[in-house]
């Protein structure tokens, strides 16, 4: 029982450390949106990078988290999963893939807002 209500107190505060509310579907982090990938390479989690893949990386989400990424300039959303770590620019939020970049309408960086969908 203990190790339950630990466990779910760290589900809760997770992401208020990382500037997300654990209200899915709440807009509370936007910054920069930068476009990475590498074909091949390991992501932080471990899969196999895909710049056809809809994932993102994030400095402090879990793996797995599902985000909303919209793009401030169009008003384009798109969905992707966390997969990896990053990034590490001033300013900037999430890394996405090209794939997700091109469902955004970006190419370079662009302003967004991240609203958590799924855990």
């Amino acid at each position: 029982m203990f190790g339950r209500a630990i466990a779910a107190a760290c589900m809760v505060a997770s992401p208020m450390l990382c500037g997300l509310s654990p209200a899915a579907g709440s807009s509370t982090q936007s910054g920069i949106a930068a476009i990475y990938s590498y074909r091949g390479g390991k992501t932080a989690s471990g899969e196999t990078s895909r710049p056809d893949g809809l994932t993102a990386a994030h400095r402090t989400l879990p793996f797995g988290t599902m985000v909303r990424v919209t793009n401030r300039r169009n008003g384009r959303s798109v969905v992707v999963r966390v997969n990896d770590r990053g990034p590490y620019g001033r300013g900037r939020v999430i890394d996405v893939t090209p794939a997700a970049a091109g469902r955004l309408g970006f190419s370079g960086l662009t302003p967004v807002s991240l609203d958590i969908v799924e855990r």
